[in-house]
């Protein structure tokens, strides 16, 4: 689980900033809330954004987005850019290195991977853990010369040829992750964190972010998620029986061919497929709805996905998701949770996760307030806001930094009216 993540110097966050999933010692709703992760280190499932447009609730979101690919990517040549944006709206953070430390725990154990980097080269990169009370490194990378320079621990099982192996694979913009991963050289300690950066955290779901073909694809190739997605609908009051899923091949021109060819942002293997193929695989959804006349009669009708409201697309979407953060037990960033849903949708979702899930996180971005009232659902520690600063930077805290918050009497009112900060200055 995550424990936290500092960020500095990237996109808005121009000081160093700290989102934290840990929980305080306040003991409500804590039978779904709270996972003890080892002896005295509480970790909330749920932790959930308000600010003002413009005032970065997405960049931290986008933070956590850029570490999964930045661990993993394989840049074409070493002039390649890294995807850190400073922060540009001053005439020094745009020089510095942007900063990143996360702290997650794994089966019991505390690991802090830290990063600092600038758009061209990355300048430092660690990863420690918690074999017992002390640290113990498991690597350690730095700049010198304009060359990677990665140290292993020395009571780690690796040969010379193969630390030298991975210290030569690892350009200058990506990650010891990535150069290791190329490399025919296993360590336990490294494998078993990959292994966690790569099921346990997700990919963020953004309002335009694509979860119906997602979840047509798994509806497609695995049946056996079909219950949970279906029983979900129906629980969130849709008339929806069944889901038929049906794909059909779109034969590609040469020049569509060739225009995605030219697009720099699709991967070679998928370019590779289809220049070998010449076709796509589309697939279609076909909802089928139960009605009742007014005689109390039964009739079952399917309708193409075309014709089906933005809300039912996007709660089959967030039910796939769902599903497989709780199967996972993984993390998932969600901006802007109320896109396309009634609150009361919102807050059955939230129900949903924090009553199903064991270890999984769910990170949300809103502007609906409403869940402020909803003492059964959220915690204060649960509540963050992001307030943007005169000089365009963005402040993050949450609201258990905040004295006195148990006798007020309405949360919702009190950020309405400036409590908080957090708020458009109109």
């Amino acid at each position: 689980m995550i424990l936290s993540l500092k960020i500095k110097n990237f996109l808005s966050f121009k000081d160093e900033v700290t989102f934290s999933f840990e929980a305080t010692k306040d003991k409500s709703l804590e039978k779904y809330q709270v996972v003890e992760v080892a002896p005295g280190v509480r970790i909330s499932k749920l932790g959930v954004v308000y600010g003002a447009n413009a005032s970065g609730k997405s960049n931290l979101v986008i933070a956590f987005d850029f570490l999964q690919v930045f661990w993993f990517n394989i840049p074409k040549s070493k002039d390649d850019l890294i995807d850190s944006t400073p922060f540009l709206l001053d005439n020094t953070s745009r020089d510095n290195l942007s900063e990143f430390e996360l702290t997650f725990y794994i089966e019991g154990k505390k690991y802090i991977y830290s990063l600092k980097t600038t758009v061209e080269k990355v300048y430092s990169e660690t990863l420690i853990y918690y074999p017992g009370i002390r640290p113990a490194e498991i690597f350690t990378r730095t700049l010198n010369d304009n060359i990677s320079e990665i140290r292993l621990n020395p009571k780690l099982k690796v040969s010379a040829a193969a630390k030298e192996e991975i210290e030569v694979k690892c350009l200058t913009n990506m990650s010891v992750f990535a150069a290791y991963n190329k490399v025919n050289v296993q360590l336990a300690e490294m494998d078993v964190v990959i292994s966690f950066i790569k099921k346990q955290l997700l990919r963020s779901v953004k309002p335009t972010t694509a979860i119906v073909d997602y979840v047509k694809a798994v509806l497609f190739n695995d049946n056996s998620r079909k219950p949970y997605i279906l029983d979900f609908l129906n629980k969130a009051d849709f008339n929806i029986t069944d889901v038929d899923i049906q794909a059909y091949k779109d034969v590609l021109s040469e020049s569509v061919v060739a225009d995605l060819k030219a697009d720099y942002n699709i991967p070679d293997s998928f370019i590779d497929k289809i220049e070998k193929e010449r076709f796509l695989q589309i697939q279609t959804a076909f909802f089928v709805h139960k009605v009742i006349d007014k005689e109390g009669k039964e009739s079952l009708f399917m309708l193409p996905e075309g014709l089906q409201s933005s809300g039912t697309l996007r709660i089959m979407g967030l039910a796939g998701v769902l599903s497989r953060v709780i199967n996972q037990n993984a993390f998932v960033a969600i901006d802007e949770i109320e896109s396309s849903l009634h609150p009361k949708l919102i807050e059955f979702f939230i129900e949903s996760f924090l009553k199903q899930s064991k270890t999984a996180q769910l990170l949300l971005t809103t502007h609906y307030d409403g869940l402020l009232e909803e003492e059964d659902l959220l915690r204060n520690d649960n509540i963050w806001f992001t307030n943007k600063r005169k000089d365009g930077s963005t402040e993050l805290y949450s609201l258990s930094d905040f004295k006195g918050v148990n006798r007020i009497t309405s949360l919702q009112k009190a950020y309405k009216y400036g409590k908080f900060g957090a708020i458009p200055n109109i």
